[in-house]
């Protein structure tokens, strides 16, 4: 007798079940319910019909005629209201109830709103069928679309309306794109391609509010209290299995509605496939376990035996035009170690991760041409031992020879910069090098490059080896780490000249050989980054030492000393107290006067930080960043103010510069002296950069030391104004910022580039070094203590209390 099958839902998993059992001549009576007003469609394909590639009549599975042809009563543009399992009854929101014997859920899944205020307006929606896609392709050229999600469908959503000439802007809250897939390297070229395609891409970015007007949405307001205007926001932040329908009849369900190995739920006459489905705990997004899944219903609802097995998966994609593969587990973990491939000049880029001589996860982007065979020795676990040398070129070069660690600068354009100080580009000094320059000295004599700050010295060498292949040797210089085959001048270079903005940037451009860095390079990178991007790039907490990221200097026994900021030195009662109570309050055990003119709180507990930078805050103290590669102390002597020797206000003047230098970082700590005298009482011929006042001005030194090494400063040039003082040290500490090494001290950088060649570029582009200092200072000239007690005051609290015991 023929049964009675009732499938609620025209998805692409019910689509391949009904097709299993037409092919069967499975003895069923089939009515298939969809709320869509239309049967099964390739929704993978919508992507396709948004940009303008396909039809919606391309990407149709089944239409209205194979339906009527195999018997299926389609039932189109209905909904479910109830399902009673006790009267096997499933009633429609008309009111009319139908009759199963069986009965399969393929109601697939909801996208996720994010309750944001104004996500109700008109023009937000979300990205998940032919009526989302026909508002974005609604929308016309030149309108502005903020899509919220840097996951595939999101970003095929932005690509798809970008290429309408709609402008866009993708926010993503992440670090980098698609993060679930792909590394941060992959996500860097991913996002890098996005902006070729004239897409704005927001990574990091916490959306707060959208707004509105008259009804209908405007803009999407960041919590950093920046404004994306738009006409149209597309959320695309993810899906949930659909439950609802089934919890209301009773079945079991936890995210998604609970299966077992035959697909059937907890009634043995009902099943469920593809999205709302749970099996052995897991969720399902992908199209390959969906089609399992049908395959096993179909398999049930006959009677034959079949078990549906979750499987090892790959994602092979391509997203806006750029392949892109991961498999397996690619984070981070002890005992893995990482295979790194990256040819920028293709925008190629390769991740294997090794555990126990097997792969255990691959990230690939640009050329997946190997996925499959990089896939099968992940799933079969393959013992790669043998091959590790030329494992990350594939199976075609088992054997082959290493990559050329010059393929970086090889792959720079001909118009890129080369030599910042004269301004020489890559063509330049190969067109040098073709009239017969053969070595450093030739091309200086004939392009300049090189012959300025030295700087750049290491790239040009590359050149040279790349264009003169072994008839060069490059002499032996240090790498910036063992992940990168480039010194840091070279690195520097890479990052000023290709404007690069982000660290995956670097570890793509630069040919980094692992995935993410080192705890050498980071912080280098760091520095560099957000020196020479101080607007572009975000600085990164992680990649800084404990001290930076704590905001306090960690001691011997795991307590922190804190030292408050004292402007040039000086104090007040108020202060001075505040200093007291707090350690009185916080049971500090030192208290102590420092060389540099200030008052050090030592062992401070780190959970009390935030609360006794509230109080010091409180009192009017700021971090005096004792623990920073960056500005410490100005040393001040008393000046005019009281001493009888005094020629200028040197109080004053250490004050006004240690507050416009204040949170500025520099390659190394960065020390002031200023004494109102060629008395020197404060010391200003040992620091960093010294001022000694005297009656005909302010003599302005640097590159002095007092510690391993001894030095005593170098006279930069005299100055007659106070203002000229200030402005001169903003330039030259500006010029030390784009220029040092990280890690280099003023005298260490001195020695390099010469006292001359500073003293000139001083002279030279005072007011435009100045002008780029003040813009960091935008962004750095802040106090982290009121930050950090205001809003991060829980990241200081301990895991647990391990000190407690139970009660009973």
């Amino acid at each position: 007798m023929t049964q009675k099958l009732i499938v609620i839902g025209a998805g692409m998993a019910t689509g391949r079940m009904l097709e299993a059992l037409v092919e069967a001549n499975a003895d069923y009576h089939i009515t298939l319910i969809n709320g869509e007003p239309r049967g099964n469609y390739n929704r993978i394909m919508l992507s396709p019909v948004l940009s303008g590639e396909k039809t919606y009549e391309e990407i149709v599975t089944h239409d209205d005629a194979w339906y009527a042809s195999q018997g299926i009563a389609a039932r189109f543009g209905c909904f479910v209201d109830t399902v009673d399992r006790a009267a096997k009854t499933v009633t429609l929101t008309t009111g009319e109830a139908l009759a199963y014997d069986k009965l399969v859920f393929g109601t697939g899944s909801n996208p996720f709103m994010i309750p944001l205020p104004g996500h109700d307006l008109d023009g937000v929606i979300a990205y998940r069928d032919l009526e989302d896609t026909q508002k974005m392709m609604d929308l016309g050229p030149d309108n502005r679309c903020v899509v919220i999600g840097g996951g595939l469908l999101g970003l095929e959503a932005a690509a798809g309306m970008a290429a309408r000439g709609v402008n866009v802007t993708v926010v993503h809250i992440m670090g980098h794109l698609m993060e679930r897939q792909l590394d941060e390297a992959a996500g860097y070229l991913l996002r890098k391609a996005l902006i070729d395609k004239g897409i704005t891409v927001k990574c990091s970015a916490n959306s707060k509010e959208i707004l509105g007007k008259d009804g209908r949405v405007r803009a999407l307001l960041l919590d950093d209290g920046t404004e994306l205007p738009c006409d149209l926001l597309v959320m695309a932040v993810g899906i949930r299995p659909n439950v609802k329908l089934a919890q209301d009849a009773g079945l079991a369900v936890g995210k998604g509605i609970h299966v077992d190995d035959q697909m059937v739920t907890s009634d043995a006459d009902v099943l469920a496939v593809g999205e709302c489905v749970e099996h052995n705990g897991a969720i399902f997004g992908l199209v390959a376990p969906l089609y399992d899944q049908a395959k096993v219903a179909a398999k049930t609802l006959i009677g034959e035996a079949d078990a549906f097995v979750q499987k090892e998966l790959s994602t092979k994609l391509k997203v806006t035009g750029c392949d892109l593969f991961s498999a397996g587990d690619f984070a981070d973990g002890e005992g893995r170690e990482d295979i790194v491939f990256r040819d920028p000049a293709r925008g190629v880029y390769r991740r294997l991760v090794i555990q126990d001589n097997a792969i255990i996860g691959a990230v690939m982007y640009g050329d997946t041409a190997d996925s499959n065979w990089f896939f099968g020795l992940i799933r079969d676990k393959t013992d790669i031992s043998e091959m590790r040398e030329t494992l990350i070129f594939g199976p075609a070069y088992q054997g082959g020879t290493p990559l050329d660690p010059l393929a970086a600068v090889a792959a720079l354009p001909r118009d890129a910069e080369i030599c910042g100080c004269n301004g020489i580009c890559k063509g330049q000094i190969e067109d040098a090098i073709a009239a017969g320059a053969s070595d450093l000295g030739a091309i200086k004599a004939t392009t300049k490059a090189s012959a300025s700050c030295g700087t750049c010295t290491g790239l040009v060498e590359q050149v040279l080896a790349v264009t003169l292949g072994d008839d060069f040797v490059i002499p032996a210089a240090a790498s910036i780490c063992g992940c990168c085959d480039m010194t840091h001048e070279d690195v520097r270079r890479m990052i000023k000249s290709q404007k690069l903005t982000s660290m995956p940037a670097v570890w793509q451009e630069c040919g980094w050989k692992t995935p993410d860095g080192c705890h050498v390079c980071r912080p280098a990178l760091n520095f560099y980054l957000l020196a020479d991007w101080p607007l572009e790039y975000q600085d990164d907490p992680q990649s800084r030492f404990i001290n930076e990221r704590k905001h306090a200097n960690i001691q011997k026994d795991g307590t922190y000393s804190v030292v408050p900021r004292m402007w040039g030195g000086i104090t007040t009662p108020k202060e001075l107290r505040a200093i007291a109570d707090a350690a009185d309050k916080f049971m500090v055990p030192t208290v102590k006067v420092t060389g540099g003119q200030r008052i050090d709180l030592l062992g401070v507990r780190g959970e009390d930080l935030p609360a006794i930078w509230k109080d010091l805050n409180d009192a009017g103290m700021v971090s005096g960043y004792a623990y920073s590669k960056g500005l410490r102390t100005v040393k001040t002597c008393v000046g005019t103010d009281h001493c009888r020797f005094g020629t200028q206000d040197s109080t004053g003047l250490g004050i006004k510069l240690e507050q416009t230098l204040h949170g500025a970082w520099t390659p190394h700590k960065l020390k002031l002296g200023v004494s109102g005298c060629p008395r020197n009482c404060a010391e200003a011929t040992c620091k960093d950069i010294g001022v000694v006042c005297v009656d005909s001005g302010y003599q302005i030194s640097i590159g002095g030391a007092a510690g391993m090494d001894v030095k005593e400063t170098e006279l930069l040039m005299q100055v007659d104004t106070e203002d000229d003082a200030i402005l001169t040290i903003k330039a030259v500490t500006q010029l030390y910022r784009e220029n040092a090494k990280y890690l280099d001290r003023i005298y260490k950088w001195m020695a390099k580039v010469g006292l001359d060649w500073i003293k000139e570029r001083v002279e030279a582009e005072r007011d435009a070094l100045v002008e780029r200092f003040e813009l960091s200072q935008t962004i750095y000239r802040h106090d982290p203590w009121a930050e950090h007690a205001a809003k991060q005051a829980k990241r200081y609290q301990p895991l647990a209390n391990l000190s407690l015991e139970a009660a009973e």
